[in-house]
């Protein structure tokens, strides 16, 4: 799938959501950093800039209640199937816990 966003622009955009998610909860920047624990000046950071550690990224989503909904994003859809032959053939093979060399 391709996208016509970059990842700088998507961190922009995000961190522009949260924003807007902390003001829609009537939070400071203190009082979120204070409830999440991530430190006030990496807030303000991630609130200029875009940047943030996956961690403190996930500590701010649990408090602003959007960590399910980010969790759900990232789930793998099921293949749809073709043909009977690869409903049979899901059964009986393993699943892979590697991916392929290149």
């Amino acid at each position: 799938m391709i996208s016509f966003i970059s990842p700088s622009k998507a961190q922009r955009t995000i961190a522009e959501n949260i924003r807007e998610c902390r003001l829609q909860h009537n939070l400071t920047q203190e009082g979120l950093s204070e409830r999440s624990g991530v430190p006030l000046s990496t807030l303000r950071k991630f609130e200029q800039q875009g940047t943030l550690s996956l961690e403190s990224f996930l500590k701010l989503l649990m408090v602003l209640g959007m960590l399910d909904t980010l969790v759900k994003a990232t789930e793998v859809p099921e293949a749809p199937f073709t043909s009977l032959d690869e409903v049979i053939a899901l059964d009986t093979a393993p699943k892979r816990k590697r991916g392929r060399r290149t």
